[in-house]
């Protein structure tokens, strides 16, 4: 085993002893608009242990010693590769997205732990913000190949800013939904994933309303003998998350939620993203990066 690949901690540390430190060739860079990127990596011993819900910690450029952590988008275990999806907001992601293929970059990996599904629930409500998409697109790709349960997932996406991807109205129907809402995400459809958009910004066939409002309309049109079958995933921005958190526990729904903090480390020395969880055994805190990034929604959003 070279250092490229060696395991980054001693195996007696579980949620450590699965992250890798990996060189990784950048095989392709896809500028999507609105300074939003697709990363695609060489990356065999992460794609082998990615889970839907779970991040890389990647080095943008040699200069720059800090890592960023990025959600992992889809992995291919068998071909050695993950995508990632960004957004340039700083000086990282700025020098990240002027790499190009054929460039090495080195990141640990995979970091966290993801969502958690329950072939008893099949009825699927994935829900992803803005930079909370990636996660849920890797949640459809595994639901795809799972054949524990017949999931019948439905994923609900938001943005202000345009889709980095290219929209289409939709060839499934999703009753529920408000009339005129027929935006999809294109790969889901290919894979016969149900999704749908929402924005703000007046973007054809979108939901104009938050994506939980979206949420709502389809929850609230279901049969109660289909809604007890349903559960949530859901990444996104903190008041997005809350409000995802509140519409669980308005339909007594199971509900995950993928958080984003600051991170230093991201595996678990700094203790610079903890968060306050409630647990059978009282408040406890927890480390997003390696206790999470995925919670139950109830521990970390009080009612209120």
């Amino acid at each position: 085993m070279n250092a490229a690949t060696q395991p980054l901690h001693p195996a007696h540390k579980a949620h450590r002893g699965s992250i890798h430190l990996e060189d990784c060739a950048v095989l392709q860079h896809q500028d999507c608009g609105a300074r939003q990127f697709v990363l695609r990596l060489q990356a065999p011993r992460t794609a082998a242990g990615a889970t839907p819900g779970s991040f890389v910690h990647l080095r943008c450029a040699e200069q720059l010693p800090m890592r960023r952590p990025l959600s992992i988008m889809r992995a291919d275990a068998e071909a050695g590769w993950i995508e990632l999806l960004y957004k340039v907001v700083g000086a990282g992601t700025a020098a990240l997205a002027q790499q190009p293929v054929g460039a090495r970059l080195n990141l640990l990996g995979p970091i966290g732990q993801g969502f958690t599904l329950d072939p008893q629930r099949p009825r699927v409500l994935a829900i992803g913000g803005g930079v909370g998409i990636p996660p849920m697109v890797f949640l459809a790709q595994r639901l795809r190949a799972d054949r524990r349960a017949p999931w019948q997932p439905l994923v609900l996406m938001g943005s202000e800013i345009p889709f980095p991807f290219r929209t289409r109205p939709s060839h499934i129907l999703v009753p529920g939904v408000p009339d005129g809402t027929i935006a999809c995400m294109p790969q889901l459809d290919e894979w016969g994933i149900a999704s749908r958009l929402a924005s703000l910004a007046g973007y054809a066939g979108c939901f104009d309303g938050y994506v939980t409002q979206l949420a709502e309309h389809w929850l609230a049109a279901l049969p109660a003998a289909e809604r007890v079958t349903v559960a949530i995933y859901a990444c996104g921005p903190t008041p997005m998350l809350q409000a995802v958190a509140r519409l669980a526990r308005q339909h007594s729904l199971p509900c995950q939620v993928s958080l984003e903090e600051y991170m230093a480390c991201a595996v678990g020395g700094c203790a610079g993203c903890a968060v306050q969880v409630q647990t059978p055994q009282g408040p406890a805190m927890k480390r997003v990066c390696v206790d999470g990034p995925v919670f139950e929604a109830q521990g970390v959003f009080a009612a209120g």
